[in-house]
């Protein structure tokens, strides 16, 4: 991918980025008309289907201009509480059991009963 290569001035990368978030607006927009056009019967059906698409377009070139320009997708912090009001996320565990080992043919799953 173009992305991986150190070589690429910013205005390079910033090009890449517009010719791919239009692309990507164009055709997934196309997608969503062709696919209102044959699937919705309504006005309001058709065009939601089309902002659909649209929306998964510029989703995903959003995703991929982030790489592009040498970062990932941005870390939100949590909201403040969430950590306090599940005592699950404290421990690291997660917040459903998973299967652990194999013994005797049969698995043994821990379930967390402090819920």
């Amino acid at each position: 991918m173009a992305s991986d290569r150190p070589d690429l001035s910013p205005d390079a990368k910033w090009d890449m980025c517009y010719d791919l978030t239009l692309r990507r607006f164009f055709y997934s927009s196309l997608v969503g008309a062709a696919t209102a056009i044959v699937f919705c019967r309504g006005p309001i059906t058709r065009w939601g289907t089309i902002a659909f698409g649209a929306g998964v377009g510029l989703g995903s070139a959003y995703t991929d201009c982030s790489h592009i320009m040498g970062g990932a997708l941005p870390k939100w912090p949590l909201p403040s509480g969430v950590l306090d009001s599940t005592p699950s996320l404290q421990s690291g565990t997660p917040p459903h059991s998973t299967p652990e080992v194999f013994i005797n043919g049969e698995a043994s799953v821990k379930f967390d009963d402090s819920l």
